[in-house]
């Protein structure tokens, strides 16, 4: 048994030493505290935008991923806002997790931008999506442009300064590491990636969900 841990051990640190900084990665400058500071866990933020095409290929990849992630390790999506023009979409994915829809407006969002080419720039064209999948009118207008959307909203346009990305999708871990499709050769090698650096972060196997 205990031959066996250290030739699975041994594995890991392999798989982990694997990745080049510059190369599969880059290194976050000054690193960005996480949200959860127990020891033990690992935080995995995905960047993105509603209107890249990009990021919706890299939809049923980073969710395959999320399903089979090790049990320590924190998922959270944050809306990159690299201009103005990008803040409505933001606001409108922090408000499906405020009101709890997010499951079914998320991809609904992309599905809406990306294939239906549809216009959703401003409060009044997003209330009507929203009410067009079941979420009250009134509900929306408490929470849109609330003092809670409007603190994650400074928090995810800071993030995406601080993490010095500068495209979409992308991918930060234990805010020490970011990743992409282009250093990694393709969205569908970000996974591995993800999971080499969350070993070289913990340095032991991970458990599964």
């Amino acid at each position: 048994m205990k031959k066996t841990f250290l030739l699975l051990l041994s594995l890991y640190l392999n798989i982990a030493l694997a990745v080049e900084d510059g190369f599969d990665y880059q290194s976050v400058t000054p690193p960005v505290p996480v949200q959860n500071q127990t020891s033990g866990r690992v935080e995995v933020v995905e960047m993105f935008w509603y209107g890249c095409p990009h990021c919706l290929h890299f939809e049923p990849v980073i969710n395959n991923w999320a399903r089979q992630k090790p049990s320590n390790v924190d998922f959270f999506r944050i809306p990159a806002i690299f201009r103005d023009s990008w803040e409505s979409l933001a606001r409108a994915f922090y408000t499906a997790e405020a009101l709890g829809v997010l499951d079914r407006i998320h991809p609904a969002l992309f599905k809406a931008i990306q294939e239906q080419r549809r216009k959703l720039d401003t409060a009044q064209e997003i209330r009507t999506f929203f009410a067009e999948h079941g979420v009250p009118s009134s509900d929306f207008d408490q929470v849109f442009n609330s003092f809670g959307i409007e603190t994650k909203i400074r928090r995810a346009k800071d993030l995406t300064r601080r993490y010095g990305i500068d495209g979409v999708p992308a991918v930060i871990v234990q805010g020490k590491y970011r990743t992409n499709g282009t250093l990694t050769g393709g969205l569908e090698n970000v996974p591995p990636v993800i999971d080499a650096l969350i070993q070289r972060e913990l340095g032991t196997p991970t458990k599964k969900d």
